[in-house]
Order: structure tokens, then C-alpha cells, then sequence
């Protein structure tokens, strides 16, 4: 342990300077993502199984790293060197759980600004594939559960089982990345059928898709080959994340596309768009609000 710690004492200021960077750029990431939400004041086109995924792996991740006997041993080094050093070695604990932190915002406004029927709202046929209230409370009632049974079991393994902690920490990052791994599936699939990119922010994306794999080098350079469990999680997402990133792109791009169009050709190519089936998800529901209230109207 003297050993380890005496290490911790002398941070190299290569990885000081880059872990801070990573923490920093980890919170500006998702930024974007609680602005469009709240600007919008809607979660329209998030999937509620991507939020499901997204932070039960979170969980995992962070109960991960909390497990793992190296990041306890930086902790307990924070008794015996100087704030600054120990603020150095943990800057690896301080990622995950800043991350783990702003994905549970996003769970959170999820829910807040979930899209609910109101009088002006066209009724919605049974078939309806978009996602129930009932669904999105069921997903925040899950998450939160998920997130105190792990940290009962994490206690329960750090005061009961010590010896099996390793085990554990592989136990949540195995787990961990079998979520992450097809966290962006359900995402991926709702933007498809939408053919729109809804309030999913590209700006949070553009950062994180590169950010992640710069995150992986970060976190593999500390904790090595045996923290595998804790850094494969971000680079599998990393992947998955960057199919979705072209994805919404090529979305928006082409809406882009369709609204120069239709102010180049005036109001009546709209109308001419929306009985063909062809515009932009923004544009049928301006167009359905417009009928439904000239009925309403007329009534």
C-alpha cells in the first residue's frame, strides 16, 4: 500500500492535465442533450429503453470502479498524501461519476417533459407504436430500484466479503457492458422508424461518439488490461453511439433539405409534401394541429 500510495504522491502531469480534460469534457457532453430537451420541453424520439439501458449501465459502471480493489486503494491513499494528490488519483472515480450523474438527469427530464395527449392533440390509434406514460414511469421506477439494490450489494460485498470484491467489481463490469452494448439498439431502431432525430441532441453526440474513445485510453492507461471490465463499457458505446451520430445526421440534413425546398417553392408545396407522406415528422404534426383546429372551428 506505501508503495502504491507514494505513487499517487507525484501524479504525472500528462495524465493530471488529461484526465481533468476528459472530466470537464464529459459534463460539457451532456449539456446539449438537457438544453434540447427542456428547450423543446419535450422527450420526443428518446426511447424509454434507451434510457433504461443507458443508466442501469451507468450504475454498473460507477458500482464497478467503487468495487475495484485498484480505485480502492487510491481512495484509501487520500489519508496519507495531499488533497491534490489524491484529488489526481481519483480523478478516474470522479469520470464515471459525473457521467453516471448526467445520464440520471436525462432520466429524469425524460420523465418531466415525457409527451402526454391534450385536448389539441390528435388521438393516437391503438396500434400506436410510441411509448405510454405508463411506460416512462415504469422505466424511472426501474432505474431507481436497480440503483439502490447495486448499492446494497456493493456495501454487502465490502463489509461481509472483501476477499470477493474483485469478483464483484468484474460482476458489474461484465454486466455493465452487456447493457451499453445494446443500450444504442433501442435508440437506434426508434430513430430509424421516426426518420427523425426528435429531441436526441447531435451536438452531445459530435462530443461524446470521439470523446469516448479518448476516455477508453485514459481509463485503460490507469487501470491496465485488468480494468478491461471498466473501460470496454465506453468502447462499445463508442461504436454504437457513432452509428446513431451518422444516422441523425443524415436525418437532419435531409429535413434540412425538404424545409429549403419547400420555402423555395411557397406554402402550397407543404400542403402538396404532407398528402404525399413525404414531410419532415415536424411537418405532419403542424399540419394535423392545423386541421384539428379548422375542425374545431367549424364545429
Amino acid at each position: 500500500m506505501a508503495d502504491h500510495c507514494e505513487a499517487l504522491r507525484s501524479p504525472n502531469a500528462w495524465n493530471f492535465a488529461l484526465s481533468l480534460f476528459i472530466l470537464f469534457g464529459i459534463l460539457i457532453s451532456y449539456l446539449p442533450q438537457h438544453y434540447r430537451i427542456i428547450a423543446r420541453r419535450s422527450s420526443e424520439g428518446i426511447s424509454p429503453y434507451f434510457v433504461l439501458l443507458g443508466t442501469t449501465s451507468g450504475t454498473f459502471a460507477f458500482a464497478n470502479i467503487l468495487t475495484l480493489p485498484t480505485s480502492r486503494a487510491d481512495l484509501a491513499c487520500c489519508s496519507e498524501i495531499s488533497a491534490f494528490g489524491c484529488f489526481a488519483g481519483t480523478l478516474g472515480v470522479a469520470q464515471i461519476g459525473v457521467q453516471w450523474s448526467c445520464f440520471t438527469v436525462i432520466l429524469l427530464l425524460f420523465l418531466l417533459f415525457f409527451p402526454r395527449a391534450s385536448p389539441l392533440s390528435p388521438p393516437q390509434p391503438p396500434t400506436s407504436a410510441a411509448p405510454s406514460y405508463y411506460t416512462a414511469v415504469l422505466v424511472v421506477g426501474t432505474c431507481i430500484v436497480h440503483i439502490f439494490l447495486t448499492a446494497i450489494v456493493h456495501l454487502i460485498f465490502i463489509y461481509r466479503f472483501p476477499s470477493l470484491l474483485k469478483g464483484c467489481a468484474e460482476f458489474f463490469g461484465i454486466a455493465g457492458t452487456i447493457l451499453a452494448a445494446i443500450q444504442f439498439l433501442p435508440q437506434i431502431y426508434t430513430t430509424w422508424r421516426l426518420q427523425a432525430v426528435g429531441s436526441l441532441s447531435i451536438p452531445m453526440m459530435c462530443i461524446q461518439t470521439p470523446g469516448s474513445f479518448v476516455w477508453v485510453g485514459s481509463l485503460a492507461g490507469r487501470l491496465g488490461l485488468a480494468g478491461w471490465s471498466t473501460w470496454g463499457i465506453y468502447l462499445v458505446t463508442g461504436v454504437l453511439q457513432g452509428v446513431l451520430l451518422v444516422m441523425a445526421i443524415g436525418f437532419e440534413m435531409r429535413d434540412r433539405r425538404d424545409r429549403k425546398k419547400n420555402d423555395a417553392d411557397g406554402p402550397g408545396r407543404t400542403n402538396e409534401t404532407l398528402r404525399n407522406g413525404n414531410g419532415t415528422a415536424q411537418e405532419r404534426q403542424n399540419d394535423e394541429r392545423t386541421s384539428l383546429l379548422g375542425g374545431e372551428a367549424r364545429g
